[in-house]
């Protein structure tokens, strides 16, 4: 489903454009709720992170209009509530209490992570190994755009095969973002309403700053459905 850089844009996938429209306009009644403004908006009130917001239905289907044929073979399974992630003028704002490093990799290396492994307490454990990252432009806006390191995902292959779910992968992660820095190409992906990405699940990938003018937010929908075992996380497939 990928290429060997770790993603493939789709920007003329038939119904793409009338789904991204309809999640759009879903999502900008979404997006003035106070209630998940409050819930959902980090880093000075520059990214609303939206997880599971967007009310699609398990086809993928959202306010009458269907998924695109196109997209709905690469999973055979319910496809989850989408992310709704709206990127505002000014980021990365800075959080009360986040660190200076943290602030600084955010801001210098467009926060580049793996998908799945969360932070708890300065250790990445292993809690959702996903299958694919799919990502839906929603809006035209170009500042801040989604960032991927480009072959990133066979280093990572190769740093965390064998993980298991709920496993430590901290030292083998640091090494292998390090190397990925150093030998991989960091790409930005400028998407335009009704485009698609789709990412290898160990694609290291980030949110490059703002830069320049527009009060307009850059609006993503992104689906990551899981697979039923983590051994298939590394395993060697499309």
């Amino acid at each position: 489903m990928v290429d060997g850089r770790g993603y493939q844009v789709m920007r003329d996938l038939p119904g793409l454009r009338g789904w991204a429209e309809a999640a759009r306009s879903v999502g900008e009644v979404l997006l003035d709720d106070q209630a998940l403004r409050d819930r959902w908006l980090r880093h000075e009130k520059t990214w609303f992170v939206g997880v599971d917001v967007l009310p699609n239905d398990p086809d993928g289907s959202i306010g009458g209009v269907p998924f695109p044929q196109g997209l709905r073979g690469i999973w055979p399974g319910r496809w989850h509530k989408a992310q709704l992630s709206a990127i505002y003028r000014g980021y990365p704002g800075r959080d009360p209490g986040e660190s200076d490093a943290a602030h600084r990799f955010r801001r210098d290396r467009c926060g580049a992570h793996v998908d799945g492994l969360h932070l708890e307490d300065g250790r990445r454990i292993l809690r959702e190994p996903h299958a694919f990252v799919l990502g839906i432009s929603l809006s035209n806006v170009g500042q801040s755009p989604l960032v991927v390191w480009e072959g990133s995902h066979e280093i990572m292959r190769d740093a965390l095969a064998g993980a298991a779910m709920g496993g430590d992968v901290t030292e083998a992660y640091k090494v292998a973002r390090a190397e990925v820095f150093e030998r991989c190409e960091m790409v930005p992906l400028h998407l335009r309403l009704g485009e698609a990405v789709l990412m290898h699940r160990l694609a290291v990938h980030g949110i490059a700053p703002w830069q320049g003018e527009g009060e307009d937010p850059r609006l993503m929908a992104y689906f990551r459905p899981q697979f039923a075992q983590a051994r298939d996380w590394t395993e060697r497939r499309p």
